[in-house]
Order: C-alpha cells, then structure tokens, then sequence
C-alpha cells in the first residue's frame, strides 16, 4: 500500500471500506451518512471533502465527496483506488437532462460515458477509449431500482469538462446521438477504474433539463435523491 493519508485524504488504512458512495457534493455525503449509516467515523476533513464509514444492514460502506469536475473525482478516485485499496465506486450526483426521455428527479445509470475531456490522453492509447460501467453493478443496480419499483433509464451519459458553454449548439449535438443527460465526473471515474483494474458505476438524479428550464433548488439536491441513495448502498 502507498503511504496513507495523502495530501487530500486523512484517512489511515483501514478506515475506508472497500466500497465507495461518491457523491460530488461533500454535503451530500454528510447527509448519507446521517440518514442511512449506523456506527459512523469520519476519517476525512481535508479540503472539507468529508468522508463517513459506517454500516448499512450490517455492510460495512464509506462515502465521500469528490468535488466538482474530472480533475476533482480523478483525484480522489485514483487514491481510493491505489493507496485505499478500494474495489467499486458509484459516484452518485446530479444531472442535467439532454434527452426528452428523462425528466427532472427520474433516476439515470451511466452504460457509458462519453466526453469532450482530455483525460485520457495522459494514457496515450493508439485510438479513442470507450469508457464504460462496470457491467456487474449496472446489472445489479438495475435490479436494485426494479425490486424497489424505481424507473431507472439506462444510456450514454456525458462528461463535460465545461458546465458554461459558448457554442450555444453544444448540447443539441450530444442530444442527436442519444445522450440522456449531462454531467461533469463519469469519464474520469470510468478511466481510473479501467486504467486500476476495478469497479465503477455513476448513478444520477436529474436535478434540471436543459430543455424544459425546470431546475430543484440547491438545498434539495443535497438531501432529496432518495430513491438513488437507497440504490447505490444497496450495491456495497
């Protein structure tokens, strides 16, 4: 194992679990933790980017925010995965609806996740990588969201390493190829799971839509997304 804590992560070995709830808002992750874990720690304050152990019926689960943005998430997953030995993340966040077959609070599963980031250049492979969910949790929370009689739609997601945009036509060209809605941290956490060897799933609640205007306010991205949250700790 590198040496822990890094210069991001105060945690010491041992104290996260092998799975990992990723919210980007570290907000959220407080809330989790509160709401649903029982015999919670806090092991990480550094930056304000909390992080909670505990235990979900009787599973042992952490989470933790992971910022906003790919270079964020890339951060904090790449040293989950490496020096934490960490084996699955399921970043768990907010989107914003692209396609007119998802509408605001309806829950998203990312198959793939395309993107307009650079992130994997650093990897220099001999064409484009496709990066993608870890078919076993896809298949798992799917089944998850059916039992509890959760919709959930399954697609292409995007990862944007730009939230405002100046070509005005950006998101109309992502929305002709299918695209359910987009974000801002899948791609990165796809390729650090691919690039270590381990699991990944990003699951989403549409927080607004690009096309109807409708929007929740801040407070309820926070503490709303139940049905997501109930989802993902399912899967620890």
């Amino acid at each position: 194992m590198a040496a822990v804590p890094t210069a991001h992560n105060a945690a010491k070995e041992g104290e996260i679990a092998k799975t990992v709830l990723l919210p980007g808002d570290p907000l959220r992750a407080k809330f989790i933790a509160d709401t649903y874990l029982e015999d919670v720690t806090c092991f990480n304050t550094v930056r304000n980017m909390l992080g909670f152990t505990g235990t979900y019926h009787g599973k042992r689960v952490s989470v933790m925010g992971s910022g906003m943005g790919m270079p964020s998430i890339g951060i904090y997953s790449y040293e989950l995965y490496h020096f934490y030995q960490v084996d699955r993340i399921i970043r768990i966040g907010s989107a914003g609806g692209i396609s007119d077959k998802v509408k605001l609070r309806d829950l998203v599963i990312g198959m793939g996740a395309s993107t307009n980031s650079n992130y994997a250049a650093q990897y220099n492979l001999p064409g484009t990588f496709a990066p993608l969910a870890d078919y076993g949790l896809l298949r798992r929370a799917v089944e998850a969201a059916e039992a509890a009689g959760i919709p959930v739609a399954v697609g292409n997601i995007l990862s944007s390493d730009v939230f405002y945009h100046a070509d005005k036509t950006f998101n109309d060209r992502w929305k002709e190829m299918g695209v359910l809605c987009v974000e801002m941290e899948a791609a990165a956490l796809y390729l650090n799971a691919a690039y270590a060897g381990k699991q990944a799933l990003c699951m989403l609640t549409i927080s607004d839509h690009l096309y109807t205007g409708e929007a929740l306010p801040a407070e309820e991205r926070q503490t709303s997304f139940h049905d997501m949250m109930r989802v993902a700790l399912e899967l620890a």
